[in-house]
């Protein structure tokens, strides 16, 4: 069912654990890098020649891409060419789809192929420091969790502020704010098809024994960060939009705690070790906090539209608990930045540079206003719950490709071929 070798951690390590990640817009929890594989002892006799060659081929431009950009991923203004032609991350990802239709011929029809070949990558994550499985399918796996890493590692880039033109404050452009939105629910559908059509494929005593970088919890969290990370997007340009209504700024910061909410509920027991698995715990703690800040802040408002007492008092509450959340999350973002690797915040921007002036202000004044006006008996001394809103972003409906027509050939791994040559009889 797939023979699994796990390389505990020693005292040295090949694993890449850069001192610092610079600045961070959208944590990435490191790459998993793919070990080099030699198909041709495991498969020689069972596929035609070009058939190996190009699998051989494929597979091999992204263990050298993949070991080329790990290093160099959190650099957040580098130069985009190598001395192997610009191995970038689009690059990366374009051979990661070039790759998968090869592969999934591996595991078509139930072929017995796909338990042949040993495939080794090296984890982030978890303890182990590599984790190589004879299961094809986890090698479907490990290439969709890299294509989402790579596309979240783009959306990071995107939402650096860029100093202007005009010389004004640094700042990310409309149109990179709009492109991050796809880009993470592209990456949030290469998560979703992980969970929902992969992990299924592994009996239930494998899954247990994959590495914590490709749990379902993980996948699952990581899915839900890229759709959290959408809404904070789609926020701060309802907040820069003169025609966004209080009541949908309110409803996409209570959207946006439930994402953070669900992660951290993905994440929180699972093992996460060596530095990218605690700080990838840290993150989601700091988003979650830092929404419901938003949440509670956008709601007191609404209430404080009300004209009873009650009414009043509650968006005192909510807007003291926007306050208290805000406060948690600047000591959330210093933890986060202070956990290794090293990290640090990019200028504010967005919705966090816009709350970070308002709730304190408002928050201080409505307050005071109000309890001025009414007796300390009156203001409710607890937050009101947060309104319940279902969650309108989705991921992508990404789908496994077809697998490339040369498996469909005759010749191709003998014992397969014979089995539907007599169901053709």
């Amino acid at each position: 069912m797939g023979c699994l070798v796990s390389t505990p951690q020693d005292s040295v390590g090949n694993r890449r654990r850069p001192g610092s990640i610079g600045e961070v817009s959208v944590y990435v929890p490191g790459f998993r890098i793919p070990k080099p594989v030699d198909f041709s002892l495991p498969l020689g006799d069972q596929l035609p020649k070009n058939l190996m060659e190009s699998l051989s081929a494929l597979r091999t431009r992204v263990v050298v891409m993949a070991g080329q950009e790990a290093p160099t991923v959190s650099r957040t203004r580098r130069k985009s060419a190598t001395q192997h032609g610009g191995s970038t991350l689009a690059d990366l990802h374009q051979a990661l789809q070039d790759y998968l239709p090869v592969l999934l011929g591996l595991v078509k029809d139930g072929s017995q192929l796909q338990h042949n070949v040993q495939f080794a990558w090296m984890n982030q994550e978890d303890e182990a420091e590599e984790t190589a499985i004879s299961n094809a399918w986890y090698e479907v796996l490990s290439v969709l969790h890299l294509m989402a890493m790579l596309s979240l590692s783009q959306a990071n880039l995107l939402l650096l502020p860029r100093t202007s033109c005009d010389g004004y404050q640094p700042k990310v452009s409309e149109e990179n704010r709009r492109a991050s939105v796809d880009i993470f629910l592209k990456a949030a559908g290469y998560l979703d098809c992980a969970v929902r059509h992969v992990l299924p494929q592994f009996p239930t005593s494998l899954r247990e024994d994959l590495p914590v970088d490709l749990a379902e919890g993980v996948l699952r969290a990581l899915c839900l960060q890229a759709l959290g990370q959408g809404v904070d997007i789609q926020l701060g340009m309802a907040i820069d939009s003169a025609k966004a209504t209080l009541a949908v700024k309110r409803r996409l910061a209570c959207e946006m705690v439930k994402y953070w909410q669900q992660a951290q509920d993905n994440i929180m027991n699972l093992p996460l070790a060596n530095g990218w698995g605690e700080k990838h715990r840290l993150f989601i703690k700091w988003k979650y906090v830092e929404a419901k800040a938003a949440a509670y802040y956008y709601h007191g408002l609404i209430l404080d539209e009300g004209n009873t007492e009650k009414s009043h008092g509650m968006a005192v509450a909510a807007l003291q608990a926007a306050d208290e959340y805000f406060k948690e999350s600047k000591r959330s973002c210093e933890a986060f930045n202070a956990a290794s690797p090293l990290s640090r915040n990019p200028p504010l921007w967005g919705t966090i540079k816009y709350l970070s002036e308002k709730i304190p202000k408002d928050t201080s004044s409505k307050v005071r206003i109000n309890r001025d006006l009414y007796s300390h008996e009156k203001i409710m001394e607890t937050a009101p719950t947060l309104p319940d809103f279902s969650l309108a972003l989705k991921p992508d409906e990404f789908q496994l490709p077809p697998v490339f027509p040369s498996w469909n050939e005759d010749n191709v791994g003998g014992g397969q071929a014979s089995s539907n040559h007599l169901k053709g009889e």
